[in-house]
């Protein structure tokens, strides 16, 4: 029996197959590309944050130069023409509005960084990577003349690529960048070119020596029904956390812009704040990104009960006033210092719980169950799925439809299967 190929459905079928073909070689190009020179970019980020952070361990003293250093960081901005920075809000308006995302925020957002962590500020650094890997992204498209749709698929790998470069995460790096776009939707147009260009730049960073993120939970109990109530109070807990570090973010940039209007003297007086908090601390413990606090946890799990709540404002002071970085990592510290004294408090594995705060906090702030879900597993294993589970979904339905970014779009509600609108609180 012979077949026909001149039959329009046959041509039709083979047409289709051909362009999936094009289309999948354009992306693995781009996408390999994207996550080379976002990879080569990263790590020399990632090298910088541990060199200024280093440095400012061995000279403590050099926290008392924060406030000149916004300075230096505004007035940057200002000679780039981007006095109105909108930061990874900028990001994620690029993708689901067509906003222009310039590839100069790319070194302004590592110079900037760079600055302050040197000079003691409370910040993290994904910030810094979902901006540089977006813009690398956006420029990339922009260089090959890509229509707009496939410049948002290029911004979105950017992200995943420069998200895998610095955490090591390749699976949350992905599914983090079409995620946290819209709340409800995932744009899985870009899960080819995320994941390619997430495992490219993960291993362009390991090849120079950037090491992963990893964390050892000391002891995981079996799971019983007190034991499962107690999952559920951490849950329910690192929900409340969530909004609070969220709310006290948007609340302290309300009072910024409504007191301090002039972005130079806004940068001076929160350096100056961070300055006396510092020495009223009496270390420098809440200054920098704060991952060596948050590994010393699963080596000793004891923290101050107020450290968790320290951490907010040190963060919150520190980028509404200006300075530059991300809040991701500060999730973190924020969310291992609670879930640590949690853990403490109502006789549950201490590491487990420090492990639960981390992702739930974080779930709760950037509204992302699957991406904090991948996190856990590539960070503390999959001995405690069951857990990270648990408190991650509830952490997600609990922290309602607060976000550390403005631009996050809410697109279903978190309680019916509709469309979220505007009465869903």
């Amino acid at each position: 029996m012979k077949l026909n190929f001149n039959t329009p459905e046959t041509k039709a079928y083979l047409r289709g197959h051909v362009n999936r073909g094009i289309t999948f070689i354009k992306w693995l190009l781009f996408s390999l590309l994207t996550g080379l020179v976002v990879g080569l970019v990263g790590t020399i980020f990632a090298k910088g944050m541990s060199f200024v952070t280093s440095t400012r361990l061995s000279h403590p003293e050099i926290i008392f130069a924060l406030p000149v250093a916004g300075l230096v960081i505004v007035f940057l901005y200002h000679l780039a023409r981007n006095d109105n920075d909108g930061g990874t809000n900028l990001v994620l308006s690029s993708i689901h509005s067509g906003d222009y995302l310039p590839t100069r925020m790319a070194p302004l957002i590592i110079i900037s960084t760079w600055i302050t962590h040197l000079f003691g500020g409370s910040a993290g650094r994904e910030g810094a990577a979902l901006q540089l890997g977006g813009s690398i992204g956006g420029g990339l498209g922009r260089i090959f003349k890509l229509n707009e749709k496939d410049k948002h698929i290029m911004i979105m790998a950017g992200m995943s690529a420069a998200f895998s470069a610095l955490f090591g995460t390749p699976l949350a790096a992905t599914v983090f960048s079409m995620e946290v776009v819209c709340v409800g939707i995932m744009h899985y147009s870009a899960l080819v070119p995320c994941s390619i260009a997430a495992v490219t730049a993960k291993a362009v960073a390991a090849y120079f020596g950037v090491e992963p993120e990893g964390f050892h939970i000391a002891s995981i109990p079996d799971l019983s029904v007190i034991v499962a109530l107690k999952i559920v109070l951490v849950g329910v807990l690192c929900a409340l956390v969530s909004v609070l570090f969220c709310e006290t973010m948007h609340s302290v940039g309300h009072l910024y812009n409504r007191f301090i209007t002039n972005k130079y003297i806004r940068v001076f007086a929160g350096g100056c704040i961070i300055v006396v908090l510092t020495l009223l601390v009496g270390d420098q413990t809440y200054n920098g990104a704060g991952m060596d606090f948050v590994g010393r946890l699963f080596e000793e799990p004891k923290v101050s009960p107020i450290s968790f709540i320290l951490k907010i404002i040190f963060t919150a002071v520190t980028l509404c006033a200006g300075f530059k970085g991300g809040e991701i990592v500060p999730t973190f510290f924020t969310g291992a210092a609670f879930g640590c004294l949690l853990g403490n408090m109502i006789g549950l594995s201490p590491t487990l719980t420090t492990a639960l705060g981390m992702v739930s906090v974080f779930c709760g702030v950037t509204n992302c169950p699957i991406s904090s879900l991948l996190i856990a597993f590539e960070l503390f294993g999959f001995d405690g799925a069951p857990y990270f589970l648990i408190t991650i979904a509830i952490s997600y339905m609990l922290s309602g439809y607060t976000s550390l970014y403005k631009t996050q779009r809410f697109m279903y509600s978190k309680y019916k299967t509709e469309l979220k609108k505007e009465s869903n609180d």
